[in-house]
């Protein structure tokens, strides 16, 4: 399970945006990244103050955004 505490919301780092604790890298930042077809290896590579706990940690964050989206389809 990921330690979702390695996700902070700071209103001084980048206006709130939820980020990997420590640094000013945001959630979204890493998630666009893998949206974009960087491995995990990549962005370690790239960015040595993220972690794998970080990655997975982002990734936990967006899911949890995702499964508690309420989803009404709209009747044509």
């Amino acid at each position: 399970m990921a330690d979702l505490s390695r996700i902070v919301l700071d209103p001084a780092v980048l206006a709130g945006k939820p980020v990997v604790r420590g640094t000013r890298i945001s959630v979204d930042f890493v998630i666009g990244l893998m949206a974009d077809g960087w491995s995990e290896t990549d962005i370690l590579q790239n960015y040595p103050g993220l972690t794998h706990e970080d990655v997975t940690a982002c990734l936990a964050y967006a899911h949890g955004l995702l499964a508690s989206e309420k989803v009404y389809p709209s009747v044509v």
